[in-house]
Parts: structure tokens; C-alpha cells; sequence
């Protein structure tokens, strides 16, 4: 994969790759900033603005904003995570500068408008009710709060309902001041374009774009801990947590095999233990979430709440084997051929190669060869896997619990499940 890079003068990078096969265009603008960078007193404000930048800018009205994009085909979307927010688009090979024009405008004059904010805020709202009524979706913001207890990287994207509602106009114009700065922004594009032209048209509408961020980031540091949560539901949700790796760690791809290995998989130790042989849950899988200062490695189930004391206990025991003996080299060779196909596969989607570019130069400064990552993968071993499981779940215990419970573990029973 060839791309292409080039730096403004206020430092906003811009980056490319030439698909000349291709009939479309994906592209959009990448912000190195979220909930994670938000204080208790304006949590939920990047997710707002988020949605705030689409009710209008200095020259397009909100519907101006879809009919730009939709009459020529188009498509325009956004998301904010903890870590970065996003407003990405995909078009026709025809219609770049239009999307360039749209895009960037987003960014750089929101009107924020006191009668679209007013009921934009009721939007948000109602986003914010709906996850509280997904348990499935709630435990996941009860869990990272447990992690990181107290701090930005623990508190929910969205915020809360009274935060959200008491915010003004001049909160976001002030937020967008200190976040949204050329330093903490690339602007990605992959499909049949040219990457001169694509320069010169980011540089025409975001050269004016100030520099240097000047917001400061708290230190977020893990903290483990319990959070349970009586719910009237027929499922209960069980996660397990640990520290895990930040996503400049030599061991992010190592930790990676090591979750594909516990449970990342439909042939993975978790599923088959737990759901295939023993039929106590329905879902049941881990993960690794790679944070810009530390991580996060979980284990989440969906089961009926009887079953609660049987799951643990097995989950400790496959913990155990993990961490006290070598993979085989049978599984250690299928994980790895499935990280690389993954990889492989991904790339053919341009919206997702865009995706993997961007958060590659803002996040390491350079984007990663393909053969690179590869290599990185292949040359784990099983000693390397046993080393990494010893070290993940020997740390300190994280135990979120949602659901109609009557009889479960605490967390000091829990624990010893997994020493």
C-alpha cells in the first residue's frame, strides 16, 4: 500500500492512498481528542459537539449539510470514542472537492445556533435513555468506570442527561478552541484521487486552522475494583477486567493473540469450554481495548443469573491453564493466521483503510507497513503468549455485574478464582 503524506504549515497532516481502479472516495477528518480528554465538569461535551457541527455551519443549514452530500449519492457519518472523534464521508470519484468542502466545513465554522442546540440536546438525551435501556450496551460504561475509577478514560461517551442539558453554545465554541488544533488532526482519503490535488483543496478551506491544542490531558491510570447492579432483566452480564497494554506497547499485537486465543474466536478456549461444552451462556468472549496511555483486557458473558457461579469458576480454571502452561502450537499458528487475514481483509474496504491510516499517523506518527505488523505478529511465541497471560491476570481484578441477580460471588471470591 503506497500513501502518500504531506504536512500545511500549521501542521494538520494529510494523507492518501491512490486506488485508481476504484469508482469512489473515502475520506474524512480525524481528531485526536474525546471523552477521555473532557474534565467531570464537561463530560459529554465531545460527543455533543460531535452532533452540533451537522445542525449548521456559517453557510449551510442542516439539511444543506445531508442534500450536499446525498443528492450527488454520497454518504456522511460521525462517531467520538474516548480517544478520538471523527466525521468521514464517502463519495463518488467525481464529487471529492465537494466532500472536502462539506467536511471541512463541519470543522471549521459551526454555527451552533441556540434554537438547533436547544433541541439537539434533547436528541442526545434520548441517545443517552436508550443506552441505559440496552443493558447489553450500559455494563460496558459501568465496567470502564470500574477501570478507571474517578477519572475522564472511566466516564461514559455521552455524559449525563443534566451535564448535557447545561451546556451552551460558548461551552463548544471554547471546548472546539482547545481540542480542534492542526497538531491533533489528519485528514485521510483513500480511492481514486490524486493526492496533490487533495492537498491543495484540504489547504484552501483549513490552512486558517490554529496549530497547537491547548487543552491538558489527566494521567489516566488503572484502578480495578466491583461495580453490581440489581436490574430486572432476563439475562445477567458478567465482565472481568485487567490492566492491559497501551497501543505504543512492543506487546500490542502480542496481547491481541493471547485475547484471539481465550476467547476472540468461535474455536477459541472460552466459547468452547463455556458455550459449546457446557452450554452455560449464550455469548461469551475477551478483548483487548489499547488505550493512548494504557489498556484494557476483558472478558464479558450474557448467561442466565443461576448460572453466574458455575461461569466464574470456569473461567478461572481456563485463566490458569493459560498462564501456567504453552499454547499449542496448532492454536498459536490459527490465531495468527487469523489477526493476518483480518488485517488483509480490512484493507480491501477503502473506508477502512482510511480509518487504519489515520489513526496510525496520529497515533505513531507514520503508518505501519503492512509487512511490518505482519512480521510482528508471526514472531510471537508460545513463551511470549504464556509470559503475556502472566502478566495480564496477575493484575488487579475488575468485576462488573449487571442483571436480576440473587446469588453471585463477590469480589474476593472472584479473585481467587484466578490466582
Amino acid at each position: 500500500m503506497n500513501v502518500n503524506l504531506t504536512i500545511l504549515d500549521n501542521g494538520l497532516r494529510v494523507i492518501s492512498a491512490e486506488r485508481p481502479e476504484s469508482e469512489s472516495v473515502s475520506l474524512g477528518i480525524w481528531i485526536r481528542t474525546g471523552s477521555a480528554c473532557e474534565t467531570a465538569d464537561n463530560n459529554g461535551i465531545s460527543h455533543l459537539v460531535e452532533h452540533m457541527v451537522f445542525k449548521g455551519t456559517k453557510k449551510r443549514t442542516a439539511l444543506q449539510i445531508s442534500e450536499d452530500i446525498e443528492n450527488v449519492g454520497g454518504q456522511t457519518n460521525a462517531y467520538t470514542s474516548r480517544e478520538f472523534t471523527v466525521f468521514y464521508a464517502k463519495m463518488l470519484k467525481n464529487d471529492i472537492e465537494l466532500a472536502v468542502d462539506v467536511l471541512a466545513d463541519l470543522v471549521m465554522a459551526p454555527s451552533f445556533a441556540d434554537e438547533e442546540m436547544t433541541k439537539e440536546k434533547e436528541v442526545v438525551v434520548q441517545e443517552i435513555k436508550q443506552t441505559y435501556d440496552d443493558p447489553g450496551d450500559i455494563v460496558f460504561d459501568y465496567f470502564q468506570e470500574t477501570a478507571f475509577a474517578g477519572q475522564a478514560l472511566g466516564r461514559s461517551i455521552l455524559g449525563a442527561e443534566n451535564k448535557i442539558r447545561s451546556f451552551q453554545p460558548q461551552d463548544l465554541r471554547n471546548y472546539m478552541q482547545h481540542n480542534y488544533a492542526a497538531e491533533n488532526i489528519v485528514f485521510s482519503a483513500v480511492g481514486n484521487l490524486n493526492h496533490d490535488k487533495l492537498v491543495t483543496m484540504v489547504k484552501d478551506r483549513m490552512q486558517t486552522l490554529q496549530a497547537k491544542t491547548s487543552f491538558v490531558k489527566d494521567k489516566q491510570i488503572y484502578t480495578g475494583g466491583s461495580f453490581i447492579k440489581q436490574r430486572d432483566t432476563e439475562q445477567a452480564h458478567v465482565l472481568l477486567g485487567f490492566p492491559g497494554v497501551d497501543c505504543y506497547s512492543s506487546q500490542y499485537y502480542l496481547i491481541s493473540i493471547l485475547s484471539t486465543i481465550l476467547g476472540g474466536s468461535m474455536s477459541s478456549r472460552l466459547f468452547q469450554e463455556i458455550r459449546e461444552k457446557r452450554g452455560l451462556v449464550y455469548s461469551v468472549y475477551s478483548f483487548s481495548n489499547s488505550h493512548l496511555n494504557n489498556g484494557l483486557f476483558g472478558i464479558y458473558a450474557g448467561l442466565s443469573p443461576e448460572e453466574i457461579n458455575k461461569y466464574i469458576p470456569v473461567v478461572g480454571d481456563e485463566i490458569k491453564k493459560i498462564s501456567g502452561e504453552y499454547v499449542q502450537d496448532k492454536e498459536l499458528s490459527r490465531v495468527k493466521a487469523q489477526l493476518k487475514a483480518s488485517l488483509l481483509m480490512a484493507l480491501e474496504s477503502s473506508s477502512s483503510t482510511a480509518e487504519v491510516i489515520a489513526r496510525q499517523q496520529l497515533v505513531h506518527n507514520r503508518v505501519l507497513p503492512v509487512s511490518e505488523i505482519v512480521e510482528r505478529i508471526d514472531s510471537v511465541s508460545k513463551d511470549d503468549v504464556l509470559k503475556m497471560a502472566q502478566q495480564v491476570f496477575s493484575g488487579k481484578l475488575s468485576y462488573t455485574l449487571l442483571g436480576k441477580l440473587k446469588q453471585y460471588p463477590d469480589y474476593e471470591t472472584v479473585e481467587k478464582y484466578f490466582k
